[in-house]
Formats: structure tokens, sequence, C-alpha cells
């Protein structure tokens, strides 16, 4: 069986973070069925940083999106085209999320940080990416479908696109949201 990129993709970040999460969690065992659903509430008093993880199927259903069905929006209220679709969660509310940000040809972010730490995978087209406060697009890193980057909390940085169109899958535990260091627009050009 054929699996497209885009679900590799958006497997592959959902790994990732659950991999990369060292302070989760799984819910106690349930003695009995009937007792599952308590099992899976948040308990009281947990530590800054700990994650439940959800409860299990029946309680969680299957879920399937379709790419080419997404509802885009325009990404922290720019308008130079990058849109986000949320897949999973809600990134303004604590909790895991999957979000697809798209970039038009031309047009970066400028030197923001995040909250939280995102994980990144590259699905269609050449993201190009750069850490630290200065804003140099040509000294950008270029990553391919199918890389992966890490942004960890806090960490100043910058990226988008050049001469494509570019989507990236980006997840995370929120909320998130981008902080620009000189305080502008997060969006730019990128030349």
């Amino acid at each position: 069986m054929a699996v497209s990129r885009l679900n590799c993709g958006v497997l592959c970040v959902s790994m990732l973070s659950i991999a990369g999460c060292t302070s989760a969690t799984a819910p106690a065992p349930a003695a009995t069925e009937q007792a599952a659903p308590a099992a899976a509430a948040a308990p009281d008093g947990a530590s800054p940083g700990t994650v439940t993880l959800p409860t299990g199927y029946p309680e969680r259903p299957f879920v399937r999106v379709e790419f080419d069905k997404l509802t885009w929006r325009p990404t922290e209220g720019n308008t130079l085209g990058v849109e986000t679709a949320v897949i999973e969660g809600d990134p303004s509310k604590p909790g895991y999320y999957l979000t697809i940000n798209h970039f038009p040809p031309g047009v970066m972010s400028r030197p923001h940080y995040h909250p939280d730490e995102r994980y990144i995978i590259v699905l269609r087209g050449t993201w190009y990416t750069d850490e630290g406060k200065v804003f140099r697009p040509k000294e950008t890193i270029p990553l391919k479908p199918g890389d992966f980057m890490r942004h960890p909390k806090d960490g100043p940085h910058y990226d988008g696109a050049l001469n494509e169109d570019t989507w990236v899958a980006i997840s995370g535990y929120g909320p998130t949201k981008a902080t620009v260091l000189d305080g502008g627009e997060l969006f730019g050009g990128s030349r």
C-alpha cells in the first residue's frame, strides 16, 4: 500500500512530538472498563509541563484529514498570503496541536520566537530557515520535503519561502504564539 508524502509527514510529526516529550505521563491502567474515563482525566495538582495523553479507542475516534479539503486562514493576521490550516487541537489553547503552514514564494517570517518547543517537517517545496536575531535571508539553510527541524522554546529564528510555494507541518504543545523581536510585522519579503 502506498502512503502519500503528506500522510507520512503528518505521521512523522506526530511520532516525533510524542517521542520528544520527556515528561509525558500515560493515564493509569484502568482496573475495569468503567474506570477508563476517570483515568483519562488530568490529575489535580499535576506538575507544570506534564502531558496527559488522550483516552484511547472507542472514546477517541479515528480522524482523517484530506489536504485538498483543508480550511486555510491567514497566519497571524498577515496580508502577504501566509496561511495556516489547523489539523488537530487548537494552537491558542493548552494541549497538542498540529498545523500546516503555507508560505507563498518570496515571503518569510522576521526573527521571532515561540513560548513552546515546535517540531516541523517540510511537506512540499523548499523551506529556508535560520536562527538568530539578525535577518539574513541569503544565509538561510534550505530544507526539502521530508526534512525535519526543531525550534526550541524561546529560540530566535526566521523561515519561509524564496522561489516556490512551500508547505510545512508544525506541531507542539500550546498555547503558542509568535513574538517578533523588533515588535514589527511577523512576515515580510524574503529578498
